[in-house]
């Protein structure tokens, strides 16, 4: 027969992994409900842009899909990319809301590691979450970007994933490469949700 003590860290064990799921489970209700894309699992680890080069991608950047977001509300989304030193970018995030204001955040989107920059953390003024990744999958600068970010949460992994563009409009073609590379990694892209870029429906943001 076991000993005491060996039972007792057995009953150790399981209480933690009751734990866990007890705390999975509730992080899982809480995204769920704040329209999070969530999934069992690990977050994967897809390839990103090679040679990132970050002078190259500063600049204006419209929001063309995204999977849900809670922190993202509104519609004619952009964000405007500056240099700061290196390593570091300058980000200035806007977006027209249903009232009709025009809301903006300001943040910092950081190299982790100088080996691999095409990988970036994203921190904001006054957002009390912590950085949160934004790891460039696909560029060519001058026209499509595809971002994706993904956080751990116990049994489950919260994904995040933009496409971006120059202008207001991307080509059917170009969204449908970028549609096959996520969905090459996991990703549900049937889930993502197109980014209102009308022209006279965003006029206020250039008031």
């Amino acid at each position: 027969m076991p000993s005491t003590q060996v039972v007792a860290d057995h009953i150790k064990v399981v209480d933690k992994m009751k734990a866990m799921q007890v705390i999975s489970l509730t992080l899982l209700s809480v995204l769920a409900a704040s329209a999070q894309v969530l999934k069992f699992g690990k977050c994967p680890k897809p390839a990103v842009q090679a040679n990132f080069d970050a002078t190259r991608y500063v600049g204006k950047w419209y929001e063309i899909q995204k999977l849900p977001t809670a922190f993202q509300k509104g519609q004619c989304t952009n964000g405007i990319y500056s240099p700061k030193s290196p390593g570091v970018i300058g980000v200035l995030n806007r977006e027209l809301l249903n009232n009709g204001t025009v809301s903006s955040i300001v943040g910092s989107a950081k190299v982790k590691n100088p080996a691999e920059p095409a990988k970036l953390e994203v921190s904001f003024t006054g957002r009390p979450s912590p950085p949160g990744p934004y790891w460039v999958l696909s560029t060519d600068y001058e026209g499509h970007s595809l971002v994706y970010g993904c956080t751990d949460f116990g049994l489950f992994r919260m994904e995040l994933t933009w496409i971006l563009s120059r202008e207001p409009t991307l080509s059917e073609e170009t969204i449908e490469e970028l549609h096959s590379l996520l969905s090459s990694i996991g990703i549900s892209v049937e889930k993502m949700v197109p980014t209102n870029q009308d022209m006279d429906y965003c006029s206020p943001m250039n008031q």
